[in-house]
Parts: structure tokens; sequence; C-alpha cells
């Protein structure tokens, strides 16, 4: 029989000098660490999916919990899904415990869902609009009167035009990397050589380098083993001629249009998002001037800017920051919201935290940066 092999035991900071002898009280800080693993895979935990017709085609959907409950209806960014996307967060214990008693519902872009197959020759793609008017039809296919809607990159864009459109329908957004403009020119070149690899079927080591620039941003500083698994997931586990149709959408964006109205006799002939949003993004993100120029469009009684420290993909790298930011948003739109849950949305004052209060404890949270107007603040 093979030899046991025998873990290496790695001492911490406090252990003695080469050639000391380590007692008993040092010996017992000393443990073994195991790097939890990490997968893409689709567990099942995201709810049933839905297959809905749209004008643009059939938009696959995952839905959990009732739908009578408050809604939380999410979109998925550049080359995810929702199980990709929204899968391990969710999951997340706390996220669990603070959506509880709410329906989730994800949506994902056309052809974008795991094993999907390539779309048919000569499909048309829908454009960032098209794509925000599919939700109608995910949310009167499964009788919902709003939601609040959590977006990361184009799922953000997607749902900004969304509450835009529809400002009746969207109780409030959560939306991570919004960009609220057209592409840049050096977006458009870099995504035009992308797409032409991805319509021919070919992932390009150059556009899974997009990606994941796009996703991480500073890719030394953030977490290596993240890093790794979604390069592998770029390099294997995607439809290109899919995803090459999605992005190419994403580049031919029209700008959302918004304004920021101060004066209460303007704002209702004004294109603007009239709903509280909760702007976030990471300080190693690339997307950090897209979410400033953002919040500088929207109205500053509605809208909260964060930056949370030392991370790029926030969702995966500071679940717990984000849940918590989210808690406290969530009470400041009148949830009875709890670290082990969430009560109904209340009428009482007695029951619910106000915003002001709720902001005020995300700014006091630790690596979490967060105004109401960065752009007064320049050098924060």
């Amino acid at each position: 029989m093979a030899p046991v092999p025998t873990p290496t035991l790695t001492p911490t900071p406090s252990s003695t000098m080469p050639g000391e002898v380590l007692d008993d009280a040092e010996l017992r800080q000393v443990q073994l660490s195991v790097a939890p693993s990490r997968t893409l895979s689709e567990d099942g935990s995201t709810g049933t999916k839905v297959t809905v017709d749209t004008p643009h085609g059939p938009v696959t959907a995952a839905v959990s919990g009732d739908p009578t409950r408050p809604v939380i209806l999410s979109y998925h960014d550049l080359g995810l899904n929702h199980v990709t996307n929204f899968q391990a967060f969710f999951l997340y214990p706390e996220m669990r415990n603070v959506v509880n008693n709410f329906c989730i519902v994800h949506v994902n872009a056309p052809g974008q869902e795991e094993g999907a197959p390539t779309l048919p020759e000569g499909y048309v793609y829908p454009t960032m609009e098209e794509l925000a008017d599919t939700i109608t039809c995910v949310k009167n296919h499964l009788h919902l009167r709003s939601f609040i809607g959590f977006g990361v990159g184009l799922g953000a864009n997607v749902l900004a035009r969304y509450a835009t459109k529809y400002p009746n329908y969207v109780d409030a957004l959560v939306l991570v990397n919004c960009s609220s403009t057209q592409a840049g020119w050096i977006e458009w070149g870099y995504q035009k050589l992308n797409i032409r690899h991805l319509r021919s079927g070919t992932m390009t080591t150059g556009t899974v380098d997009y990606l994941m620039w796009h996703h991480f941003g500073k890719l030394e500083e953030c977490n290596q083993d993240l890093v790794t698994v979604y390069r592998q997931h770029f390099e294997r586990a995607i439809n290109p001629t899919n995803l090459g149709l999605l992005v190419d959408s994403y580049i031919r964006r029209s700008d959302l249009g918004i304004v920021r109205e101060l004066d209460p006799n303007k704002k209702k002939d004004v294109r603007m998002i009239r709903c509280q949003v909760l702007n976030i993004t990471a300080n190693l993100s690339p997307h950090i001037e897209d979410t400033v120029t953002f919040n500088g469009r929207l109205d500053p009684t509605l809208a909260t800017w964060m930056k949370i420290q030392d991370v790029g993909l926030v969702l995966d790298e500071a679940p717990g920051k984000v849940v918590e930011a989210f808690r406290l948003f969530l009470q400041g739109q009148g949830y009875a919201v709890h670290s082990r849950g969430i009560g109904s949305r209340q009428g009482s004052i007695a029951s619910v935290t106000s915003s002001t209060t709720s902001l005020r404890d995300l700014r006091e949270a630790r690596d979490i940066h967060i105004t109401e107007n960065p752009l007064q603040n320049p050098t924060a």
C-alpha cells in the first residue's frame, strides 16, 4: 500500500524563527487550509426554467419562489448567463437569508442560456432596446406586477432602459458596472475584431482576454482561483456564434438619453430613471468612469453610488459586502429586512429602516466608498 502523504503545515505569522521549538500553544494555531472549489456549472438552485415567446424569439428564464411575493429580476453580463453570473451569489448564505421571501426571476438574453443551440442563420438579434422589451414578455408570462431589477454590465444597461421606458413596473434597481453612453471608439474597435471571430464559431485568445478584462479589470490583483475558473469557462463553455451576436448588439447600443433634472416642475417632461438606484462598482473594475457618468445623470435624491475596494468581480470576490449593501438598500425601499430573513413590504414607519439610516450604515462599512454624487468629490 502506498504511503499516505502528510499535509504540509504552514505556521502562522506568530511562529518562531527556524531552528526554534514550537510549543503547544503555537502548534494549536497551525491550520490546514483547503481552497474551496468554485464551479460555474448549473446545480438546479436557480429555479425552474421557462421558455417565453417574444417578438424577438424565445427567451429562457428561471423562476424560484412564489410570483405573488415581491420579485427580484436579474439580467446577466456579456459572456455569462443566469447560472454563471448569479448562481453562486444567490447561494451565498447571507444572500439566501435576505431573499428568502422573494420570488427570484433570472432572464437570459436569446441564445445565452447554458447549452443553447446555435441561433439559426439569418436570425436578427434584438437591439438593446428590444432586449429590454423582452422583459415585458417575461413579466406578462409570469403575471408579475413589478420587480426590483438586479443587473450586471450589459444586463444593467438593459434594466436601466426598461426602467426608463416602463417606470411603473420597476420598484428599484441594483446595477453593477452600468454604462449609460454609447460605446467608445476603443471598445468599438476591440469588439468588432472579437465579433468577426465569434461569428465564425471561434473563441480566440484575444476574445477571452477581452472578456477577462471586461469582468475583472486588473487581473493580477484579483482572486487568481476565480480568474482561472472564468478563463476556462470562456475558453470551453460558451457558444461563440451566439455570444458574437450579443456583443454586436451591445456595442451598437444607443445612449440611454437620461438627464438629471432638479426642477420638480420639469421632471415629468424629461427622460429619467424615476426609482431608487444602487449603483455599484469596484476599484479594480475597468468600468468605474462609466458608473460615475451614469450616476451624474441620475436624480441625486434617488441615486446611491458605491465603490467596493480591492476587488474586480464584485459578486464573486466580495459577496458579503454586496449583500449587506443590498439588505440596507431594501430597507430603504420599505422592506422589513433582517440579516436572517426579510418580511413583506410594510406600510408602518415603525417597522422599517429609513433610507437615510441605511445610507449611513453603508458608509460606515469597511472597504466601501459610497456617495450620492461622486462627481462632486472626484478625489475621493
